[in-house]
């Protein structure tokens, strides 16, 4: 057997049939990164997504938000149809696709970005090894950037070794070939070479924002790097403490994860991407290469957890660091710890399939979010209970924080999802609120400041008991949405993941079964259902499937868990990778990718599913618990 018709029978491979380029769906890229940025390359090895040097830069390539004006690179084969399969190095973030061209032959194209686990030893650059393994291959290189975000095509300068981009503001990005190439210019897609190469013979391309005229690629060392990087990701992934029946899931999660932090701060953006649709053909398009407050606290519990704490005690540091800056806690923070930018929209791109707008900065950074301050308490809560220890000067900052909270938790705000359509007393955002005071109330204890942990304790129990009265459905079987309202909103699912009742409790227990009845379709999970003063529909919420599956196995229904928790691990793509949403009938993902949202929640469903898997297998039908809730001075409920 050939290795056409072997690798055809491992896996369903993408098919390009057309001589033009299709635009692909969102989740039908692979990501590649260093610990400042990141990139996506698509199955037919176009780079359509990459910002230099920091993910919240100005895009070179942008293809995935308009192929025309976003510029893009590519290594592909010149013969159609051909097929391409798709993996990850095991254990690694290296990339590596296989081009398969029936008669002809077969190439491997290996993608990354040097990578050490050292922020000050970071290779902002892409190198793409290409290796033709059987037969005898053309394939085309081009190299069409476009600078800010599409708006600059740059002037293009043919050098001997490759091609130098230049842009207005002072921009650079170089490609270099290891062997003389002819290239050649045509107007408006930048420009192109070809290569042919036989079984055996093996060519690298790189792309570097080098200032430089362009170098021959062995000034750039591009086989040492791949050796180190591999070797160093191996290394990283060894940490791994996870041995449950989900480990590769959960490993291609951190390691996703890993990328999506910007190493010099420890920040971790909520994706690298901006405007990638929730809606096809809607405005739901959002900038998330920010760092979000509530994403702290998931990101401590499932670092430790897993083994990886550097990365969880970085973020954790990161939230302190950026809070000791500016008292006022915000929702988001750009990764060097300032204030994310406001929002604007970028008129010269027509956004992915047609989904304009494009929109860069984001709006909600200026909304009233009371739950990041539950997700803040929360995170130095975790952060003291894996063996950190908070300072005094991170004490001072978190007492305000709590102190703030004291006197706002009982007002409305935007909440959770974001919604432009007003406040309201949402619940969700009361019950992180409780969850401030109570664990602030145990950190202020551990501080000596016994007046504040009788104050913050007593008025938790105030906001619980306003919270049990006021946050129900008009019968008191179910908790809402918000105060005054009937329809129910998917994070109330966190409320036994958050101890707010015990895992058992009726309240508890009809709250996650009417979640799934109204918000529901098969095992995914709806966040909403309710004007939130945008134009057009969302996908199901993949976190909220996570949410709801941590839920079931905490009260007990530990198949019911695992079926959800499969359902959506196996939505992931063809490489693990999961989006912010997914289309419940098509499966077609949706928004922002990858999505780091979607792969804690993964990380923290499995892991709290292989716990309660134990604890039955031992024969304790307590409920499952990663990490046990302090329960102080709250009043029983019957």
């Amino acid at each position: 057997m050939d290795l056409y018709s072997a690798a055809r029978r491992l896996a369903r491979p993408f098919v390009f049939s057309e001589p033009a380029r299709p635009e692909l769906p969102i989740a039908a890229r692979g990501l590649i990164g260093n610990g400042t940025t990141a990139a996506l390359v698509r199955p037919d090895g176009v780079i359509d997504w990459l910002c230099l040097p920091r993910f919240d830069s100005h895009s070179v390539f942008a293809g995935i938000l308009d192929p025309e004006r976003g510029g893009s690179s590519a290594v592909t084969p010149t013969a159609r149809p051909f097929e391409s399969l798709q993996s990850y190095d095991p254990d690694t973030n290296v990339l590596e696709t296989l081009f398969l061209v029936k008669g002809q032959g077969a190439a491997r194209l290996t993608d990354y970005m040097p990578w050490s686990d050292d922020p000050r030893a970071r290779v902002c650059e892409v190198h793409r090894r290409i290796e033709c393994v059987e037969g005898e291959l053309e394939l085309e290189v081009s190299f069409d950037p476009r600078f800010d975000y599409g708006d600059d095509p740059g002037r293009l300068e043919i050098g001997a070794h490759g091609v130098r981009a230049k842009g207005r503001a002072g921009e650079r990005l170089v490609i270099v070939l290891d062997e003389p190439s002819e290239w050649r210019g045509e107007a408006g897609v930048g420009v192109r070479t070809k290569l042919r190469l036989r079984a055996g013979q093996r060519r690298w391309v790189i792309l570097s924002p080098d200032a430089e005229e362009p170098d021959h690629p062995e000034a750039h060392r591009p086989f040492e790097h791949l050796r180190l990087t591999r070797r160093r990701w191996r290394e990283w992934s060894s940490r791994l403490q996870y041995d449950g029946p989900w480990r590769h899931h959960v490993l291609r999660s951190a390691l996703c994860l890993k990328l999506l932090i910007y190493a010099p701060t420890g920040a971790m953006v909520a994706a690298p991407t901006t405007s990638l649709p929730e809606h096809l053909g809607g405005e739901r398009n959002w900038d998330y290469r920010f760092a979000w407050v509530r994403d702290a606290a998931l990101a401590v519990r499932a670092g430790n957890l897993l083994g990886f704490s550097a990365e969880a005690r970085d973020f954790f540091h990161f939230v302190r660091d950026s809070l000791a800056s500016a008292p006022n806690l915000r929702v988001m923070y750009a990764i060097d710890g300032t204030e994310a930018p406001d929002e604007r929209t970028i008129a010269g791109l027509r956004g992915h399939a047609g989904s304009g707008p494009v929109r860069v900065g984001n709006g909600a950074r200026s909304q009233l979010q009371l739950d990041a301050a539950g997700a803040l308490v929360d995170t130095a809560h975790l952060h003291e209970r894996f063996g950190g220890r908070l300072t005094l000067p991170a004490w001072r900052s978190l007492r305000g924080v709590v102190d703030q909270v004291s006197t706002s938790w009982n007002e409305p705000d935007d909440g959770i999802w974001e919604p432009r359509s007003g406040r309201r007393h949402n619940v969700h955002s009361k019950v992180m609120c409780w969850l401030a005071l109570e664990r602030g109330a145990g950190i202020a204890a551990a501080f000596g400041d016994d007046d504040r942990a009788e104050q913050w304790a007593r008025l938790a129990a105030v906001a619980h008991e306003g919270i049990t009265k006021n946050g129900l459905d008009p019968t008191g079987r179910h908790f809402v949405a918000a105060y005054g309202e009937d329809r129910v909103d998917a994070a109330t699912l966190q409320l036994p993941i958050h101890g707010f009742l015990p895992e058992q409790h009726p309240l508890l227990l009809s709250t996650v079964a009417r979640v799934r009845q109204e918000l529901g379709h098969g095992q995914f999970v709806y966040r909403y259902r309710a004007p939130d003063g945008l134009e057009g529909s969302e996908g199901a919420f993949i976190l909220c499937g996570f949410w709801l599956s941590e839920a079931l196995a905490l009260q007990g229904d530990v198949d019911g868990a695992q079926e959800v928790f499969i359902a959506h691990a196996e939505a992931s793509n063809h490489l693990g990778l999961l989006a912010e949403q997914i289309d419940p009938v098509t499966l077609a993902q949706l928004g922002n990718f990858p999505q780091a949202f979607s792969h804690l929640g993964l990380i923290n469903a499995a892991l709290r599913i292989d716990l309660a898997l134990r604890l039955r297998d031992e024969g304790d039908v307590r409920g499952p618990r990663l990490i046990p809730v302090e329960r102080r001075r709250r009043p029983t409920m019957s």
